[in-house]
Formats: C-alpha cells, structure tokens, sequence
C-alpha cells in the first residue's frame, strides 16, 4: 500500500474485489447486510486518537503495509504439531484453523457430546442460514466502530458453536487459531456466534499464535449468548508474533440467573486490543472480566469494556493485571453502566499494573456511570516497579535476582489468575505466565514450522 493512499480506501477497494466469492455470497439479506457494513466503515473510516475509545491505542502500520485477502493456499502452511493445552491430555476436543482454513488433521472433533456443536460458520450458512441470520441481526450492534462495520462487510469464516438446552459440557473444548507463516501480510475477519441455550453449561477455550514471526492482521467479531440460567467459561490465550495486529470485539448478552465468565491472556502481538460489551439482561446475570497480559519490545495491549447494568440484581467483577517490559504499553479502559432500573447492582473493577522498565506505559481509564441509587461499585487502578525491599529478602535468602524477580511477577500475576474459576485451565494459564518469564518468548517453539 502507498504510504499517500488512505487505508480505508484500501479495504473499500478489497471488498469490491472479493464480495462475490465471501461465503453466503448468494443469501440476500446477507449480502446486504454486507454492502451496509462497508457503507459505514467507508463514513466511519479507521479510528484515530482522537476517537474517544481509541485515545490511548494508536494504529501502527496500517499506513504503509499491504495486508491482503487470506486465500486456501495460505491455509496450507506447513504445522509440525498443535501442542496441547493441558499437559499430558492428548484427546480434547479441539477445531484447528490455520489461516482461517480449517486443518481435519489437527483437530479433533470425534466425541462431541449430543446437543452440541461446533462448526464452521460458513458451514452453517449453507446449512442453517435462517439461525444465523436471527442471530447476527438480534446481535449486531449497529455499527457504532469501524472495525466492527469492517468485519460486517467482510466476515469470511469463524466458528458457531451451540449448546443445547440443559445440556452440561463437562471437558473443556477448544478453537485454536494459528496465523502467520506467508510471504506477504494477510488479514482475516473471522465472526463468531456462541449461544447456550437456557440450563446449559461449557467451558471454552480459544488460542491464537503466530506460526512464526510476520506481519498479519486479524479483526475478529465474537457475538455471544448466555441464555436464562446457563454458565459460559470462555478463556483466551493471545500468542500473536511481535508484528501482528490483533483485534477482537466481543458482545455479550446475559439472561435471568446466567453467568459469563471471561479470562484473556495476552502474551503477545505488535498490537492486541479486545473490547468486550456485555448486556446483564437477566435479574440474577452475572460477569466476570478478568485477564492478564505480560508485554515486551514495543508490544501494545488494550483491555476496553463496557459493562451495561439493565435489570436489578445483577453482579459484575473485572481483575486485570499487567506486566509491561521495555518499550511496551497497557491500557485499561473499563466502564460500568448502571441503568435507571437496575437497583442492588454489585460491580467491582480493579486494574493494576507492573513496569519493568522505565520506557513502559500504562494508560488507565476506569468509570461509572450511575443512574440508579441503591448500588455498590468500586473501582482502582493502579501503577508500579517491583518492589524492591521483597527483591532484597529473596536475594537475601540466596535466591539470584533474574529468579527473584521472576518469582515477583508470578505472584503478581496469580491475583489475577485466581479469577478462573476452572483449576485445570487455571494450572495451564499459569504455565503459559512461565513460558513468558526466562526470555519473554512465544507461547511455544512448537508452534513454529517445521
């Protein structure tokens, strides 16, 4: 791309390019929806700083680089191995994407319990395209940012994955998206749907890694629906190599007695921004939004949510901590909305961060906004060094400052990681923390290439 051209010309001119081979080419509701998605974007354009949610985080190569359409080839990247995600277990359930491709030979789908499923969501356009059609326009949230409006115009895969009424998922299942690996930057605009139904119950877990280091750019939509009475684990784990830009806009709607409950690891990524909205529909809806991120070079991660208080008696929590070394920058920015009619709402938010050094940044924004009186909300943020009389007693007792000050930052981050409510995918989270600490690498070299 010309460093003179406009970016959002550039995406206008790509979807004219590819609209006729995106799936659900031939559904019209469909295809509209598409042409009002890149009508927006096109008025809306790419968000700058002085886009209120957007002050903090400022978009990086857009300009200069020419990210283009993801095609089957790109899919076929060579992967040696998906390493597991519990250590030892080698028969979860898992769908394996690479380059929004899906691999059959590295994922595994044999045992997935009746009432549920998990499937392509070009798939289920050709087969059930009336279920995602109520979905997506129920949940569209009206193209209030461009990325969104991006990604409505040019959703090409993702998943859709359902659990049926009062069904219990006991294991956990896993979507894994490896990126990277090309000979020119590519961009995906994957749309997830995920609905439990009322009394259901899952727990999921979704990871994305870079194949190997190269730019790529993902703008991921998740909608998702937590029916009356049902529970939703969704983990994440952010593996990104150092020139990609992840984006990711999550809309969530809870119901009567429902809990969501969200926990997002980054560990990586030239800039990884989740927004994450969720609506407590429900008398009794509960959330939880946590996460940690540990960042290094010239890293970049925003955790942006909005928490809309509509009913009484609903809760709400959010613990984010993080760990910025180098030149990298955090930003928090969490809102809660109590609505008028939303008396006895319980919202906590606390975001706190670490600097390892003194060319990091933490960018903190937490707000309330209050129109009901019989409430109880707090928030905090705050920001630090290690603590230096801790590093001196474990240096006193024997223990080398490289391990002392690692043994700082696991404690640091383990308040946080005490938010997953799963021990198993506590353990495993917390491994991933390990991984980072002795020379802030990657997820694992076993993502690589053979």
């Amino acid at each position: 791309m010309s460093k003179t051209l406009n970016p959002t010309q550039h995406y206008v001119d790509h979807f004219g390019s590819v609209k006729d081979r995106l799936p659900g080419a031939a559904l019209p509701w469909l295809d509209a929806r598409r042409v009002t998605g890149i009508e927006q974007f096109a008025r809306i354009g790419l968000p700058t700083v002085k886009t209120e949610s957007w002050k903090y985080t400022r978009l990086p190569v857009f300009a200069d680089t020419d990210f283009r359409a993801a095609n089957w080839e790109d899919g076929q990247v060579r992967v040696r191995a998906v390493p597991e995600f519990f250590p030892g277990a080698s028969d979860s359930i898992r769908l394996v994407y690479v380059n929004g491709i899906i691999r059959p030979e590295l994922s595994r789908l044999d045992g997935l319990p009746a009432g549920v499923s998990l499937e392509p969501m070009a798939q289920v356009l050709e087969s059930d395209p009336a279920y995602i059609e109520a979905h997506l326009t129920a949940r569209e949230p009206g193209y209030d940012q461009g990325f969104s409006a991006l990604n409505a115009a040019m959703m090409e895969s993702g998943t859709v994955f359902r659990v049926a009424k009062g069904v219990v998922v006991t294991e956990p299942i896993e979507i894994v998206y490896l990126n990277g690996g090309t000979e020119s930057p590519i961009y995906r605009h994957p749309r997830n749907l995920f609905v439990l139904e009322p009394g259901s119950q899952a727990t999921l877990i979704k990871r994305h890694a870079g194949i190997k280091a190269g730019a790529y750019f993902n703008n991921g939509v998740t909608d998702i629906q937590v029916g009356d009475g049902a529970i939703l684990r969704h983990y994440t784990i952010q593996a990104d190599c150092l020139e990609a830009i992840h984006l990711s806009a999550v809309n969530v709607t809870v119901g009567r007695d429902a809990t969501y409950e969200s926990f997002n690891l980054a560990i990586g990524g030239r800039l990884v921004r989740t927004e994450t909205r969720v609506r407590l529909e429900g008398r009794g809806g509960h959330c939880n939004l946590s996460g940690a991120y540990l960042m290094k070079a010239r890293e970049h991660c925003d955790n942006t949510t909005i928490i809309d208080h509509l009913v009484p008696d609903t809760t709400a929590r959010e613990v984010f901590k993080g760990v910025l070394n180098d030149e990298s920058r955090g930003v928090f920015q969490g809102k809660l909305v109590v609505h008028k009619d939303a008396q006895r709402t319980d919202g906590h938010q606390m975001s706190r961060a670490l600097l390892l050094s003194d060319r990091a940044e933490m960018d903190a924004k937490p707000e309330l906004e209050i129109y009901a009186d019989d409430v109880k909300c707090s928030h905090g943020c705050t920001t630090g060094q290690i603590d230096e009389t801790a590093l001196f007693y474990l240096r006193s007792r024997g223990i080398p400052e490289a391990l002392a000050r690692n043994l700082l930052i696991q404690s640091f981050i383990a308040e946080a990681l005490e938010e997953i409510s799963d021990v198993r995918v506590r353990e495993a989270m917390a491994s991933q923390v390990i991984h980072w600490l002795p020379a802030q690498c990657f997820l694992s070299d076993e993502w690589r290439q053979a």
